[in-house]
């Protein structure tokens, strides 16, 4: 708008007509007052009308987008005559809420993992990886004045070696063995090692006896009175024989075998020892073969002598040449 334009523009009404009384007389106007307002439009007309000469765009410079920045609306195709393809655009698959933990779940949490100290060295334990197999070991009472202990370690419990997380397993369980062992000796005590019931591939291999006989402290060497293995295989006879070169005189004198559960009731107390329904059966399945043994040799009888056949002489009274 030019400058003449502006000044040919009527002046703004500085009153209000007002309707006269009843007999036609003039109309009346109010006087209104207004706050003061400034009207020029002088800049603002100059800047928002007008395109400054100064201003100098390069389409060139500008920035645009490459190709590989646009965005690829090919699998998001909408039908615009169809009202509901916006809805069918628009849906999601619902987003799974992170569950929350109660106090008791944080707690049971906590308790997955025990911190113990062997060796003056702190260990964890994941006690949830070694929750099947915690039967393997347990207190089996007390023998002679009741402070020596009985420890029983049923290798019927030990996981299979065939397992994914089988040395996994076995070392978080050989740390709940030794940290358990501390724990449950105060004096002299005895270890009464169930080897009956067990199979070939439950069977502790030679390196992880080792590693436990090492790793436990000069006071358990010191105080076991007494190593007893109760149905032992030919393989744990082996294992042990093995080893004997590389263990103490004193500690190979405290092993004892044991065939049966009656010979074991002989030495110790059973009050309290657990052992395995497993172990049970199998005693009474050799119970019941060495009666049928013994059974069979008295009904055959004992069996003749090489040597005395040949020396008895004939009936005629004359020894065979």
């Amino acid at each position: 708008m030019s400058t003449a334009d502006r000044d040919s523009r009527p002046a703004p009404p500085t009153s209000l007509p007002l309707q006269g009384g009843g007999g036609g007389g003039p109309a009346q106007r109010k006087k209104l007052s207004a706050p003061p307002i400034s009207l020029s439009l002088d800049q603002s007309e100059d800047e928002l009308g007008e395109t400054p000469d100064d201003l100098d765009i390069d389409v060139d410079d500008l920035d645009t987008p490459d190709e590989g920045d646009n965005l690829d609306y090919t699998d998001h195709e909408m039908d615009w005559d169809d009202p509901r393809a916006a809805n069918r655009s628009g849906a999601r698959e619902p987003v799974e809420p992170i569950p929350t933990c109660s106090a008791e779940e944080e707690r049971q949490e906590g308790q997955l993992w025990r911190a113990v100290v062997i060796g003056e060295q702190e260990h964890r334990i994941n006690m949830k990886s070694i929750e099947p197999y915690q039967k393997v070991i347990s207190h089996g009472g007390y023998y002679g004045n009741g402070v020596n202990a009985i420890i029983v370690f049923a290798a019927c419990f030990l996981p299979d070696s065939d397992s994914e997380d089988y040395h996994e397993v076995m070392e978080n369980l050989f740390l709940y063995v030794i940290s358990t062992l501390e724990l449950m000796v105060a004096e002299d005590y005895m270890i009464v090692y169930l080897n009956g019931a067990t199979p070939h591939r439950r069977m502790p291999g030679l390196g992880w006896l080792k590693r436990c006989y090492q790793m436990i402290d000069r006071r358990l060497r010191k105080n076991l009175k007494s190593f007893i293995i109760v149905h032992p295989s030919w393989f744990i006879r082996t294992i042990l024989a093995i080893t004997r070169p590389f263990i103490s005189t004193k500690f190979s004198n405290k092993i004892k075998y044991v065939n049966s559960l009656d010979e074991l009731r002989e030495l110790i107390p059973m009050e309290y020892v657990h052992i395995p329904e497993c172990i049970i059966r199998l005693d009474e399945e050799l119970k019941e073969a060495t009666e049928s043994s013994k059974i069979n040799s008295f009904l055959l009888g004992p069996e003749p002598s090489a040597s005395r056949t040949q020396n008895k002489p004939d009936e005629a009274g004359v020894s065979p040449s």
